[in-house]
C-alpha cells in the first residue's frame, strides 16, 4: 500500500513524496529510543489511510447530526467494545484527539475554574497538560504539585496524602511523562476517597502493560482514566477516556459537542485496529519485551557509570543523570550528538534539577519502538554502549560517522513494519 502511495505521489506531488521517503529512511535508519514513540503495524497504517478519513461523523454511534453512518457507527462501536475489553471497563470515548483533549475533557467534566487538582510536578515526571502554567489546564485551575522524594526519587504517597489533606483538591491525578517506577493506583484512590476528591488516572505511557496485566490497573480505583493509544499500545496517534457507566453521559457531552467537533473517523477505525491486536496472546509476550529490555538498557548503561533516577525502571522507560560521567554535558549537546550518530532521544529534567528545562542534566529513554522492531537485550546492551561511545566522543564527527554506519548496520537487521 505504501508503495502505491508513494507511486502515485511521485507523479502528482514529487517533493511531498521526496519528504515521505525521506522520513522513511530515517526511520528505518535510526534507533528510536523516544519513549514515547513506536511503529505501528501495517493494518494500523492502512487503516489511518482507509476510507473513514473522508466521513464527517459528529455525535455518536446512533445519534450522528449527518447522514450515511452506519459504517461509522460500526467501527466506532467496534473500537469501545474493545477497549472494554481491553481495560474491563465500562465505558469508553475513543474520540478524543489526543491525550491532551482526553484530559481537557475530563477536567471540564469534573471542575470549575478555579477549582483545586493535584499532581505530579513536571520537574519531577509530570505532563505540561497536568497543570502547567502555560497549558490550558494550568490557566483554568489552581494546581498543587506532588514530586518525588529526595531521598529514592519515587512517589512519596504519605506526602501525597498530607497534600491532599491540606488543599482538599476535587480531582487527585496520578500519571506522569517521565516516571521510571509503578503506580500505586490503589493508594491514591484511597487518598482521593479520604478527602472526598475525584481520582484522574492518566496512563498515556503504561497503557500497554496495564492492558495485559503487567502493570497493576487504575480502572477498579479511578473515576476518570485517560491515555494515548500511540505509545506502548502500538496504535495510532490518538487519546481515550475510560470511565465507569455512571459518568458516560458526561464525557461524552464534555468530548462532544463540549471541547471537539467532528471526530476523526479514520483514526477510530484505526484505534479499532490495535486495540484488536492488543487482545492477541502475542501482545502480552511484547509488552514483556518492552520490560525486559528496559532492565536490560538500564542495566549496561549503569555498568558504563551512569545514574539513573531512582535506581532503574519499572516499565519501558528510564531517565539518565549524565553528571556523574560527563559533568559538563546538557541533556540537549547529549541528545544533538546521539541524533548525529543516529540514536533519537529527548533531552529531560531530572528530579530537582538544577538546570533549565531547555538544557536539562537528562535524558529520557524508553524501549517500545525497537521493541517492536524485534530487538532483545543483548541488542539493548550493544545499544547502551553506543550511547556510551556517542558521549564519551565529546562530539567528534569522525566518530559519529564511524558509529552512525555501525548504526545503520544494526537497524538493517530489524526492519521497521512496512506495506
Amino acid at each position: 500500500m505504501q508503495d502505491i502511495l508513494t507511486q502515485s505521489l511521485e507523479e502528482s506531488d514529487p517533493q511531498l513524496a521526496e519528504i515521505i521517503r525521506r522520513e522513511e529512511e530515517r526511520q528505518q535508519n535510526t534507533l528510536e529510543l523516544i519513549a514515547s514513540e513506536n511503529h505501528v503495524s501495517v493494518a494500523v497504517r492502512s487503516v489511518t489511510g482507509s476510507v473513514f478519513t473522508n466521513k464527517y461523523a459528529e455525535g455518536y454511534p446512533g445519534r450522528r447530526y449527518y447522514g450515511g453512518c452506519s459504517n461509522m457507527d460500526a467501527v466506532e462501536d467496534l473500537a469501545r467494545e474493545r477497549a472494554k475489553k481491553l481495560f474491563n471497563a465500562e465505558h469508553a470515548n475513543v474520540q478524543p484527539h489526543s491525550g491532551a483533549s482526553a484530559n481537557i475533557a475530563v477536567y471540564m467534566a469534573s471542575l470549575n475554574p478555579g477549582d483545586t487538582m493535584l499532581s505530579l510536578d513536571l520537574a519531577h515526571g509530570g505532563h505540561l497538560s497536568h497543570g502547567l502554567k502555560v497549558n490550558i489546564s494550568g490557566r483554568l485551575y489552581n494546581i498543587v504539585p506532588y514530586g518525588v522524594s529526595r531521598e529514592n526519587e519515587r512517589i512519596d504517597m504519605a506526602e501525597v496524602r498530607r497534600l491532599a489533606l491540606e488543599c482538599k483538591p476535587k480531582v487527585i491525578l496520578a500519571g506522569f511523562s517521565a516516571y521510571p517506577r509503578e503506580l500505586d493506583f490503589a493508594a491514591f484512590g484511597e487518598i482521593a476517597k479520604e478527602v472526598g476528591a475525584r481520582l484522574m488516572s492518566d496512563i498515556a505511557h503504561i497503557a500497554g502493560p496495564i492492558a495485559v496485566g503487567l502493570h497493576p490497573t487504575p480502572v477498579p480505583h479511578s473515576d476518570f482514566v485517560t491515555t494515548t493509544t500511540h505509545k506502548t499500545l502500538r496504535g495510532p496517534r490518538g487519546g481515550m477516556i475510560l470511565c465507569r457507566a455512571e459518568d458516560a453521559k458526561l464525557v461524552d457531552k464534555w468530548i462532544f459537542p463540549g471541547t471537539q467537533g467532528g471526530p476523526l473517523m479514520h483514526i477510530i477505525a484505526a484505534k479499532a485496529a490495535a486495540f484488536g491486536e492488543a487482545l492477541k496472546p502475542e501482545f502480552k509476550q511484547y509488552q514483556q519485551q518492552i520490560l525486559d529490555n528496559a532492565k536490560a538498557l538500564a542495566e549496561s548503561l549503569q555498568s558504563h557509570g551512569y545514574r539513573l533516577v531512582s535506581g532503574g525502571t519499572d516499565n519501558h522507560l528510564l531517565l539518565v543523570d549524565l553528571r556523574d560521567v560527563h559533568p559538563d554535558l546538557t541533556g540537549k549537546q547529549a541528545e544533538a550528538w546521539l541524533e548525529t550518530a543516529g540514536i533519537i532521544t529527548n533531552k529531560n529534567m531530572i528530579p530537582f534539577d538544577e538546570r533549565k528545562p531547555t538544557q536539562t542534566s537528562g535524558l529520557r529513554l524508553g524501549t517500545p519502538a525497537l521493541t517492536t522492531r524485534g530487538l532483545k537485550e543483548g541488542e539493548m546492551r550493544t545499544v547502551a554502549g553506543l550511547i556510551h561511545r556517542v558521549l564519551s566522543a565529546d562530539g567528534d564527527e569522525a566518530v559519529a560517522e564511524k558509529l552512525r554506519n555501525e548504526i545503520r548496520e544494526l537497524c538493517a537487521q530489524f526492519p521497521v513494519p512496512h506495506a
